[in-house]
């Protein structure tokens, strides 16, 4: 096999590209050359003419990935595009640009700006509130391809309860996604701008509903998610919240110091409830068992219901994602208007004893005045009777094992 001849074609075979040993440039004709650096180490490079008349080498892979017949197709596919006008080495660069992702961009984001911040506290702030409530949903998406239902579903699990928090993510949503345009990853509407009529409305007091499961079908969806194979701590939080009919923080970060197993109650901090205010919670003989349950996976925290991280408590992305899996048209939040409904129309319990289990305070300030007490013994027979509801198609109802988060 003879080295560069003079315009070959075809001058190479894929059994002597194989062999060749000796470095050299060894010419295959239309400016494809096989470039031998050592007995293992060959590569294929196209050598043509770009807009302008320059000349360039394409660098077109290596031996070990890129066969001659392989090698060739890329020699005539950048060729045409030479001789239509078309850089073909900005073409291959385009093709081979890899888009980061969401979790890579906002680390970059991170790092140039905290430069200028000198509040350490709000630079360390920005980027954990997207590690804590962005990363589990779009970390891992290039910044292409997300859309604002993206976004949208990133927010849903604080809209409500977390809105000022809710509102500073987004914003720092949208700040990445900026940057990923500027970068060139993007292009188009910011995906969070689709997001903003939402918050401008729940700024003004309009009232945001999610999408609630009817009453009727949550026994079987407890039944699913009982027999899925859902992690231990996911499964016990997300039936715990339905059986109480808690918000996603209260019961996340429920801690052992707060449950009473002898009197049946589960205490919550007012720093973590929407108003303030502690809340009694009558617990049923299931809420028992799941606590039971929990046990054997909490020795050494103070945690009900931990995440896979140390000391951490299960991430309100957990309990979203399940929902999704088994009833998609459906939202965590909402399984407190499925009992709701429920009460309203299934028992002859009073709105006050209702909205009390949902520590909902009354708007009639007269009917408030009357009814100081938080009405717990009432509320213990109204969540046994839910709970009763929720089991009755099961006659035994599925115990949970012990297992490794």
């Amino acid at each position: 096999m003879a080295k560069s001849g003079k315009h070959p074609d075809r001058a190479l075979t894929a059994v002597g590209v194989r062999n060749l040993k000796t470095p050299g440039r060894y010419a295959d004709g239309g400016g494809l050359y096989l470039l031998v650096d050592g007995p293992d180490t060959k590569r294929w490079v196209l050598r043509t003419q770009i807009k302008g008349g320059r000349r360039t080498d394409i660098g077109l892979g290596g031996l070990s990935t890129t066969t001659l017949a392989e090698a060739r197709e890329k020699s005539l596919a950048y060729r045409k595009m030479a001789r239509a006008g078309v850089d073909p080495v900005a073409a291959k660069r385009e093709a081979e640009k890899v888009v980061p992702t969401f979790a890579q961009t906002a680390e970059k984001v991170y790092a140039s700006h905290s430069k200028g911040w000198t509040n350490a506290k709000h630079a360390e702030q920005w980027i954990n509130s997207l590690k804590r409530y962005a990363y589990p949903h779009i970390g891992t998406m290039p910044v292409d391809q997300i859309a604002p239902s993206n976004v949208a579903t990133t927010l849903e699990p604080i809209w409500f309860d977390k809105p000022e928090t809710a509102r500073r993510v987004r914003q720092r949503i949208g700040a990445v996604l900026d940057w990923s345009t500027t970068e060139g990853h993007r292009d188009g509407v910011n995906p969070v701008e689709g997001v903003k009529a939402s918050f401008a409305k729940k700024k003004a007091g309009a009232k945001k509903h999610f999408p609630a499961m009817p009453y009727q079908e949550v026994s079987d969806f407890l039944t699913t998610l009982q027999e899925s194979d859902t992690s231990l701590p996911t499964k016990c939080a997300l039936e715990f919240l339905i059986l109480t009919v808690g918000r996603t923080n209260e019961v996340i970060k429920a801690d052992w110091q707060e449950i009473d197993i002898d009197d049946a109650t589960w205490t919550v901090p007012a720093s973590r409830m929407k108003r303030k205010v502690e809340h009694r919670v009558p617990l049923s003989l299931r809420a028992l068992e799941l606590l039971e349950a929990m046990r054997p996976v909490t020795v050494g925290t103070g945690l009900v219901f931990p995440g896979d991280k140390a000391g951490e408590p299960l991430s309100d992305a957990a309990l979203l994602k399940t929902v999704n899996r088994y009833a998609p048209k459906y939202t965590v939040h909402g399984f407190r208007s499925s009992f709701r409904d429920w009460a309203e129309e299934r028992t002859n319990f009073t709105r006050a004893v209702c909205e009390q289990a949902l520590s909902h305070g009354l708007k009639d300030k007269t009917e408030a005045a009357y009814n100081r007490s938080d009405l717990f013994e009432k509320r213990h027979d109204l969540m046994a009777r839910w709970s009763d509801y929720l089991t009755k198609n099961s006659a035994d109802v599925v115990a949970f094992k012990a297992a490794k988060k």
